[in-house]
């Protein structure tokens, strides 16, 4: 708890009515989350203003509306009003001073890039776990605390709002936590959800195509992810991707990590195609057997090393712990039966998709067999391209429904399709995702793999009429017993043959 003057005391703002020795339970910008004695930030939204949220968070006992227009509504008597320049950055700052500013008591590395986020940010929580460091990972798959899920309710979200953000870096710094690691998207860093986080090291992974639409365009998209430069005391940088140069501007890297070599703050590492890494720090070199695969992967965990070192650790440590590395859930997540293999990915951007393709291609005994959709309401310049990736790579392509949203599934499949025409995979068009699944593994056969991609870790659907459950991995599980438990009743090969509801013939859907 903290008294209303307190709150307000180091920020310029005017304020006029209510009790400024109230004792605030709390800071946030929704309404539905405000209790009796908290302190309502009406700012603008993407898709809504909190001025029109004003009434409810009255009726919930807000004792402080905070707003930066030039006349703020009245308010009832016994509530106090507050005007400020800029109502998203007091937000932010706020919710940070209710928690006693947190994250100065943390080291703090944030993550962006279009794709490995999560990734990497696991990475760094488990080198600094068997270092013997106490440490977070907070994003898309919630907050985990030395390897566990802890037992928090927080909006599933990459970057969470200021609100629950200190709330939670408060609880990790009062569980003994000292490093923490976070996801920094494209959308919590234009939104002002970590302006006043105290980031100890920026790191920079990849710029892709994503998001551009929710931003209004790439420009907007690329100033979004470059304001971690800005955020961080120091950043660590991909060198080898000339779009995070861009957006770093003339800030100099403490570290830099790639393939190709550097000079003495850069890691290099690469893959002597015997299954080891080969890693160069400055003058020092070391080999380690590859704990994941992929090249993705490989760069996901040079980002790891190299901020951990940034950070003081060194690099035989790293090496020494490194087989220990794994991929978070719905990161190459596998499952196997009958002989094939099937692989659950998040993957839903082209570079990503192209990734996870590339590595599985390297492996694969027979043929490739891919299933994915874009998701709807958003970047539709991306589908042609996740189609003619997905082509490049695979023996065979479903495309089917991703998360639809308000769309219809079929014009999402239609805009995918674009991207297959000049392809010489088979290609089929399911809209129904777990018919596509159950097709794609029973068209399989021993030796082939199975990459169904795009949803990864998530257990929802959302499409126009509702939000079902819905796991890739489980429903993949599912037909694997399924299949095997009919081959092992069979005399002989009883592989099902599905009907497929579209087929592509270079035209369109039919």
């Amino acid at each position: 708890m903290i008294e209303l003057c307190e709150l307000l005391k180091n920020w310029p703002c005017t304020a006029k009515g209510g009790d400024f020795r109230a004792l605030v339970s709390g800071v946030t910008d929704h309404s539905a989350e405000v209790t009796p004695g908290s302190v309502f930030v009406a700012r603008k939204g993407r898709s809504s203003s909190g001025l029109d949220h004003i009434q409810e968070a009255l009726r919930n006992g807000a004792v402080a509306v905070v707003t930066d227009i030039s006349r703020p509504p009245a308010l009832p008597k016994g509530v106090s009003a507050v005007s400020v320049p800029d109502a998203a950055d007091f937000l932010a700052y706020s919710c940070s001073a209710f928690y006693g500013h947190p994250s100065r008591e943390l080291t703090v590395f944030a993550v962006t890039g279009t794709n490995g986020k999560t990734t990497t940010t696991r990475f760094i929580g488990q080198l600094l776990k068997s270092c013997g460091i106490r440490a977070a990972v907070i994003g898309t798959l919630g907050v985990w605390i030395a390897g566990r899920k802890a037992p928090l309710q927080i909006p599933p979200m990459t970057t969470l709002p200021p609100a629950h953000l200190h709330r939670v870096l408060r609880y990790c710094a009062d569980e003994g936590v000292t490093h923490v690691a976070m996801e920094a998207s494209s959308l919590g860093l234009s939104g002002r959800r970590l302006d006043h986080c105290s980031i100890d090291y920026g790191i920079f992974l990849n710029i892709g195509t994503d998001h551009h639409a929710e931003h209004g365009g790439e420009e907007a998209y690329l100033r979004a992810k470059g304001r971690l430069s800005d955020l961080a005391g120091q950043i660590i940088v991909n060198s080898e991707d000339p779009a995070v140069l861009s957006i770093t501007g003339d800030r100099l890297p403490v570290k830099t990590f790639g393939e190709q070599s550097g000079g003495e703050t850069h890691l290099r590492i690469v893959d002597n195609g015997k299954g080891d890494w080969i890693i160069t720090a400055g003058e020092t070199h070391a080999g380690i057997r590859a704990p994941v695969e992929g090249r993705h992967n490989r760069l996901n965990a040079a980002a790891a090393f190299a901020s951990l070192m940034a950070a003081g650790f060194g690099l035989a440590d790293l090496c020494k712990y490194a087989a220990r590395l794994s991929l978070p859930e719905g990161r190459m997540q596998e499952a196997g039966g009958a002989g094939i293999r099937v692989f659950v990915d998040y993957a839903h951007t082209p570079d990503a998709l192209e990734a996870v393709l590339s590595a599985l291609s390297s492996v694969c005994t027979g043929r490739l067999i891919s299933v994915f959709g874009c998701g709807g309401d958003r970047d539709r310049e991306k589908r042609p391209q996740m189609g003619r990736v997905a082509g490049e790579y695979s023996d065979s392509v479903w495309v089917t429904s991703d998360n639809p949203r308000s769309e219809e599934p079929a014009r999402i499949i239609s805009d995918v399709m674009e991207g297959l025409k000049n392809s010489s995979a088979m290609v089929r068009a399911e809209p129904d995702r777990e018919q596509a699944i159950r097709g794609a593994i029973y068209e399989a056969d021993p030796g082939d793999i199975v990459l169904i991609a795009g949803k990864g870790h998530e257990e929802i659907q959302i499409s126009k009429s509702s939000s079902r459950p819905f796991s890739d991995f489980r429903t993949a599980l599912r037909f694997l017993d399924e299949r095997e438990a009919e081959a092992g009743a069979a005399d002989g090969d009883d592989r099902v043959q599905t009907t497929d509801r579209f087929w592509y013939d270079g035209s369109g859907m039919e």
